[in-house]
This record gives C-alpha cells, sequence and structure tokens, in this order.
C-alpha cells in the first residue's frame, strides 16, 4: 500500500509538482503543533517554496514545518442567516 503524503511532506510535493502560494498552517516544532489549537494560532503563511530544509512564505520568512490547509469564503449558509 502506499503511504499517504500528508503534513509537511504533502506541502513539499506540492511546490515540487509546480503549484504556488499553498496556504499552510506553520511552525518550527512539528506538524502537530502546527495544527494545533488553529483558534488561538495566527501562524498561517502562503508558502512558496522550500529550500535549505526550510519553507519560504510570501514574506520571506523560513519555517521549519508547513501543512497545507483550506482557507475558503464563508457563506450566508454556512452562518445559518
Amino acid at each position: 500500500m502506499d503511504k499517504k503524503l500528508t503534513g509537511s511532506d504533502l506541502t513539499r510535493a506540492m511546490l515540487k509538482r509546480g503549484d504556488q502560494q499553498i496556504w499552510c498552517a506553520v511552525e518550527d516544532s512539528n506538524d502537530k503543533e502546527a495544527m494545533a489549537d488553529q483558534m488561538n494560532n495566527d501562524f498561517t503563511a502562503r508558502i512558496v517554496s522550500f529550500n535549505d530544509n526550510s519553507f519560504f512564505c510570501t514574506g520571506g520568512v523560513a519555517w521549519s514545518f508547513a501543512v497545507p490547509i483550506k482557507i475558503s469564503a464563508m457563506t450566508q449558509d454556512d452562518v445559518k442567516f
């Protein structure tokens, strides 16, 4: 059985494929911490490259871990308006 790509491994594969500006939860300790408690975590970034064992965001900041996340606009139905 093939191993499913997740977390930072998935982000690296997406960049290698040519994807650009991937929204990610970012952290310097591990993938689990990047995803922990997103309610209080302001560490999201658009990742544009992976070089020298670091992910780089559009602001030029280097991160050790970057987990791709989905960001979408909420709709009226989402909030039951």
